[in-house]
């Protein structure tokens, strides 16, 4: 006869001590407790449904239920010990019942919501890795980190939107944000990550690149519709573009400086250049062994506190620059969270490249193998003599 296994064995009991009401249990009996030492009578045995009811909010059906048995059979007990009368201990009896089963109900409906919900976030967090696919640590030339918090926290998505990918024309990303929350806005961020895919590896421009975004968001944006975006690529060594359409500059950080790379022409978001008749422009800088890159959604700068204040990103990337971009990111959005209290009000993302330091180079000769004499001791100079 087979047996089953050691770990499946061990679960069962730790299912049985999850699902057991203990909370409940104990508060019914201290209400018996209390009745047999102070001797309250009839008055206690109403505190009984107690039990069930609190039982509701953390146990299953089943849970409640004997809970709701266990408080009835205690409380005909107690009735019958203090000598009530028949008729009122029934009716008590009765009510206690009717709590229990409708503790029941809501429990039943409780968990029904929770398996619901469960199934939703399952589905918002495939969606998110779909949408939002896992950035590896390295990319290129380029360590990198990112971290990415939506404002509806049981959604785990929102509109703000970032990509990096290796193309033949260099590493290319994009980090914008849709105007507006919600599910019109993870479509628009949706369609904005698959164009930019796409023509990041096909055309050898960038600023053709963000033209196809801008066609494709005249064909099927309102409007009133927009995307702030700054779109980056690293075509050759020592050498960035960059390319602001409407978005937040990004931040710029050499030999422990944080210098924000305000773009040499305004641009319009986009979706909205053919109601402007602006276009990007191309910002080349030099981005050498060392330098970082900071990018983020509005999310993130207009974070307020409780005093309104808004946070100050510049002055928290100079505190928190190291050469790990993951422990920078992750003090930032830790920092960012005390900021505000622990809720963020707006979906916010921070993204950081950067170059590490080539290795220096081995002294000349260095790995020559070089062969010393052992020091002569004195008594063998003396034999010498």
């Amino acid at each position: 006869m087979s047996k089953a296994p050691h770990h499946a064995r061990d679960h069962v009991p730790r299912r049985l001590v999850s699902a057991t009401p203990v909370l409940p249990i104990l508060i019914v009996f201290a209400i018996v407790v209390v009745d047999l030492v102070c001797g309250s009578g009839m008055t206690s045995v109403p505190l009984l449904a107690v039990g069930p009811a609190l039982a509701a909010t953390t146990n299953g059906p089943r849970g409640v239920l004997c809970v709701g048995l266990l408080a009835t059979a205690l409380g005909a007990t107690l009735g019958i010990r203090d000598g009530g009368q028949p008729r009122e201990l029934a009716i008590v009896l009765a009510a206690l019942m009717a709590v229990t089963l409708a503790s029941v109900l809501a429990s039943a409906l409780r968990g029904r919501r929770e398996r619901v919900l469960a199934a939703v976030r399952s589905v918002a967090e495939a969606a998110q890795h779909a949408l939002l696919q896992p950035v590896p640590a390295t990319v290129g030339p380029f360590q990198v980190a990112v971290r990415y918090s939506a404002a509806a926290a049981e959604a785990r998505i929102g509109g703000d939107l970032y990509a990096l990918v290796s193309t033949p024309y260099g590493v290319r990303l994009i980090v914008g944000d849709v105007r507006g929350k919600g599910l019109p806005a993870v479509g628009t961020a949706a369609l904005v990550l698959g164009v930019f895919r796409e023509a990041a590896y096909d055309e050898p421009d960038l600023l053709t690149v963000v033209a196809r975004i801008e066609r494709s968001l005249a064909r099927n944006l309102g409007s009133d519709d927009f995307v702030t975006a700054v779109v980056a690529g690293y075509p050759r060594a020592g050498q960035l573009e960059v390319v602001n359409c409407g978005h937040a500059p990004p931040l710029l950080v050499r030999d422990g400086v944080v210098v924000p790379v305000e773009p040499h022409l305004a641009a319009p978001p986009l979706g909205l250049r053919t109601l402007s008749g602006e276009t990007p422009a191309l910002q080349v800088l030099p981005f050498a062994d060392g330098d970082q890159l900071l990018l983020y959604t509005d999310g993130v700068t207009e974070a307020r506190n409780h005093a309104r204040e808004f946070y100050p990103l510049a002055e928290g990337l100079e505190r928190h620059t190291s050469e790990e971009p993951t422990d920078t990111v992750s003090a930032l959005h830790d920092e960012l969270l005390a900021h505000v209290g622990g809720r963020l009000h707006d979906d916010a993302a921070l993204l950081l490249l950067r170059i590490p330091v080539a290795p220096e180079p081995p002294p000349r000769g260095a790995g020559l193998f070089r062969y010393a004499a052992p020091p002569r001791g004195r008594d063998q100079l003396q034999r010498r003599r």
